[in-house]
């Protein structure tokens, strides 16, 4: 990624995986993320949670609804 520092949502992602209860792994997430039609393997978060990896909008509402958070 071009600009990491400007990676805001793959941060919140990786603290609202390890904050819920129990905390999800990566390998969890990707299956609740299938669950709710966003293909995304493990690997896929680690970078995204890593700023390696930009989220497409797509994803982002997919990560929304399985945390159960708004995107505004």
């Amino acid at each position: 990624m071009k600009h990491p520092e400007k990676n805001i949502s793959g941060l919140q992602i990786a603290v609202l995986r390890k904050r819920h209860r129990p905390p999800l792994t990566q390998i969890e997430l990707s299956e609740r993320l299938r669950a709710v039609g966003v293909d995304l393997d493990r690997a896929a978060i680690a970078k995204i949670e890593n700023g390696l990896r930009g989220v497409l909008d797509y994803e982002l509402a997919g990560f929304a609804r399985v945390f159960g958070v708004s995107l505004k």
